[in-house]
């Protein structure tokens, strides 16, 4: 492991999406799945290595065809895959995904439980986090399992080493027992983080505000400096306490929303990353540096929805400068 703070780590599922071969239509009239490499957080990490980043990914897959299959691509795509366990106690995860006419999914996930809801506080080495730029996670994996805990040790590690913690709800309902209990866990793990990443669609359901601006003070919680709003075809906003900033979406045909807000969130952590920008700076941050990481993020997302799938969608710098 390099000793430069410029990895970001990830904790969290990586599974396979299963990509049916027709849109716009229900799961009962697809004839067929492709299986692509997934999750929440290895989008993440696939987005900052594709720009030229460092990345490494903190989970457990099943000693199975998929999980070899996710640690070779991962491994393929520059990931280090070096803190990702295997079990036999459970299988990979997997999520079969149907899309509508506008590129729009709904999940059937198979995970109960999944090998990466068994991985534990005791499967984390600290030094994962030597050279950590960042550490970032979502809330599918907070699930009352041994996996939260280890979050919370992940946060700590973290912490102590100085990284960013960056935390995208990416609210799954369908995969806990109630509302209440995702939402209730989703304000537990806000204060934690540094920078929180939340949507248009997840507004509403965590802080009861259909209006951004209203929201922000319950998201401006405990170590919060920065929140990320994006709002799809309708752009993205950043705020400090200071500072704000907006940049439009450029309109383009989604083919596969798969993991476009995996990717802005892991474009825009690269942009402050490649800026310098710790989290000792996130307070202080310019509307104008806060512009220029949403544009290119939405330049990312524009890009990656075009194609299907997560992580084989994200162009890389080459591709995301190109014209």
């Amino acid at each position: 492991m390099k000793m430069d703070k410029n990895t970001l780590v990830a904790i969290g599922e990586a599974l396979i999406d299963f990509i049916p071969d027709k849109t716009g239509c229900d799961f009962s009239e697809v004839t067929a799945f492709a299986p692509k490499v997934g999750g929440a957080p290895a989008n993440v990490c696939g987005a900052f290595t594709k720009l030229g980043g460092n990345s490494r990914m903190l989970t457990q897959l099943g000693d199975d065809p998929f999980g070899h299959k996710i640690l070779a691509e991962l491994k393929g795509y520059g990931i280090d895959t070096s803190c990702i366990s295997l079990t036999d106690k459970a299988n990979t995860a997997l999520a079969f995904v149907s899309l509508d006419a506008d590129g729009g999914r709904t999940f059937s996930f198979y995970r109960k439980p999944s090998a990466d809801m068994l991985y534990a506080p005791e499967n984390i080495r600290k030094e994962c986090f030597d050279d950590a730029y960042a550490l970032h996670f979502c809330s599918v994996d907070l699930a009352d399992d041994p996996m939260r805990e280890a979050h919370r040790t992940a946060v700590t590690y973290a912490r102590a080493s100085g990284a960013v913690i960056s935390f995208d709800p990416n609210l799954r309902f369908q995969l806990w027992h109630s509302r209440e209990a995702l939402i209730q866990t989703v304000m537990q793990f806000i204060p934690l983080a540094d920078i929180v990443k939340v949507s248009d669609e997840e507004l509403a359901p965590i802080t009861g505000e259909t209006d951004i601006e209203k929201a922000l003070d319950k998201l401006f919680a405990g170590a919060v400096k920065l929140v990320v709003y994006t709002c799809g075809s309708d752009g993205a906003y950043a705020y400090t306490r200071k500072a704000r900033a907006f940049s439009p979406a450029r309109q383009v045909k989604a083919v596969d929303t798969t993991g476009a807000g995996d990717g802005f969130i892991g474009s825009f952590l690269n942009g402050l990353c490649r800026r310098g920008i710790g989290a000792d700076k996130l307070e202080s941050l310019s509307s104008e540096v806060l512009e220029e990481c949403l544009e290119l993020s939405n330049e990312f997302c524009a890009r990656s929805i075009q194609k299907h799938g997560a992580i084989a969608s994200y162009p890389d710098m080459k591709e995301l400068l190109a014209k």
